[in-house]
C-alpha cells in the first residue's frame, strides 16, 4: 500500500481550512526522527509555524507563494549543530564542528528527516509542498525565526489537508537516472530519448510558448533558474554559512 501511494503522490499547493491536531503533527515528527542520520547525532531541528502573522512574515522569503499563508502548518527544517555543540561543551568535550564538512552532514540529516516526515504525513492523508526557496533567502529566514549560530534553514514544507487533487506531473524514465556499476556518460541520442516524453507533453509545450522560448530547456535556463540569480543566491548563502559559523 505504501509503495502504491508513493507511486501516485502529488505535490499539494491548495489546502482546506481543516487544522492539523498537535497530537498528529507530533506523532509524524516523532516518526520522522527514526530517519537515518550521521553518527546518530541528529544534526537537525525543525521550526513549526502556525501563527498567521509569522507565516505572513515568511511569505516574501518564499517569493509569496500562496501556500505559505494558506497552509495550516509551515515547517522549516534546519541543519542544526548548535544543540550538539552545547551538549558536548557541557560534557567537557571539545567539538570541532564549525566547518563545511559538518554543515554537509547536518544538511543531509535535515533532508532525511524532512523526507521521512513528508512520507509519513502523506500516509495520514495530508498533502505537502516542498519549497526550494529556503536557501535563497536563508538570511531573512534566520532573522524571522531567530536561528542562532550553527543553525541554517535548508528546506521548508507546507502541510495541510488537500483541497484539490492535481494532475501528477511527469518524471524522467528510470533509464535516464540509473547507472549500473559505473557512471555512463550521456550521448546526444540518450539525452533526446530521456527528455522526449517530457518535451512532448502538452503542458510543457504550452509552457514554452507562453514564455516565448524555442525549447523547454530555455525556460529553465533563461526564465526560471538564470545564471544571474544562481550566482546572486550563491553569494547570499555563502555569506550565511560564514555568519552562522560554518565557513572561516
Amino acid at each position: 500500500m505504501l509503495l502504491e501511494n508513493m507511486k501516485n503522490r502529488r505535490t499539494i499547493r491548495q489546502y482546506t481550512s481543516q487544522d492539523i491536531p498537535d497530537e498528529l503533527l507530533n506523532e509524524l515528527l516523532e516518526v520522522a526522527t527514526r530517519a537515518s542520520n550521521t553518527g546518530n547525532m541528529q544534526l537537525y531541528s525543525v521550526v513549526v509555524t502556525r501563527d498567521q502573522a509569522k507565516k505572513e512574515q515568511l511569505a516574501p522569503t518564499h517569493f509569496n507563494q500562496p501556500m505559505v499563508t494558506q497552509a495550516p502548518v509551515v515547517l522549516t527544517f534546519c541543519a542544526d549543530v548548535n544543540r550538539f555543540v552545547k551538549w558536548a561543551e557541557q560534557r567537557e568535550a571539545v567539538p570541532g564542528f564549525d566547518n563545511f564538512q559538518t554543515f554537509i552532514a547536518a544538511t543531509i540529516d535535515s533532508m532525511l528527516f524532512a523526507q521521512c516526515f513528508c512520507t509519513a504525513a502523506e500516509e495520514k492523508g495530508l498533502g505537502i509542498c516542498y519549497l526550494g526557496t529556503t536557501t535563497y533567502n536563508a538570511d531573512k529566514i534566520i532573522d524571522i525565526l531567530g536561528l542562532p549560530r550553527l543553525v541554517v534553514p535548508i528546506v521548508t514544507v507546507t502541510v495541510g489537508y488537500p483541497a484539490t487533487l492535481p494532475e501528477q506531473v511527469e518524471r524522467l524514465p528510470l533509464s535516464g537516472i540509473v547507472h549500473t556499476e559505473t557512471y555512463k556518460e550521456y550521448t546526444p541520442a540518450a539525452i533526446d530519448s530521456i527528455y522526449k516524453e517530457k518535451e512532448a507533453l502538452e503542458v510543457n509545450r504550452k509552457y514554452v510558448e507562453e514564455n516565448a522560448k524555442d525549447t523547454l530547456a530555455q525556460v529553465f535556463t533563461d526564465i526560471r533558474y538564470t545564471k544571474k540569480n544562481n550566482e546572486y543566491f550563491s553569494d547570499v548563502f555563502l555569506k550565511v554559512l560564514k555568519e552562522q559559523g560554518f565557513l572561516q
